[in-house]
């Protein structure tokens, strides 16, 4: 099973910058490295394309191109049953901020506040280990908090805790 570490916080708040910067710095350190990202929003793929097309007759859909691959199920994974599908070291998961199943990183961005008092504080569960965000913020938490720049001590924390 791979070790799975969340990066959570709201819109804006440096999620998906940390997710890159945290995976390419496993990879240095010798790791693989898959990420699942959440999209409430939107659909995956483009109505009346072809996957999309095959999509509403089959229970899965598989487009292999020379360069990449992707994998279609017409309905909604879980994120564990996600999980179980990936053969790597690392999953960074980004998003699904109310999952309670492995450690976190919450991304407190540029709001001022973004404490146990502000407007992030509902992201602070059991599982919040760490909580990352612009060097001049001024917060009080219950879990260490780093520069959202030095990505080779919040690497060492996720190795360490997850």
């Amino acid at each position: 099973m791979p070790k799975v570490i969340g990066i959570v916080g709201y819109k804006n708040s440096g999620k998906t910058t940390l997710t890159r910067k945290l995976a390419q710095a496993l990879k240095r350190r010798g790791y693989t490295v898959a990420v699942v990202k959440h999209t409430a929003h939107h659909a995956l793929d483009l109505p009346g394309k072809d996957t999309a097309v095959l999509g509403a007759v089959a229970e899965q859909v598989a487009i292999i191109a020379a360069e990449e691959s992707a994998l279609f199920w017409p309905r909604p994974l879980g994120l564990e049953e996600a999980i179980a599908h990936l053969q790597t070291d690392f999953v960074l998961v980004e998003g699904f901020k109310r999952v309670k199943t492995h450690p976190k990183i919450v991304c407190l961005g540029k709001e001022p506040g973004a404490d146990l008092g502000g407007p992030a504080a509902d992201l602070f569960d059991e599982q919040a280990i760490l909580a990352v965000g612009p060097p001049d913020q001024a917060v009080t938490l219950d879990v260490p908090y780093l520069d959202w720049n030095d990505v080779e001590q919040i690497t060492d924390l996720v190795e360490q805790f997850v």
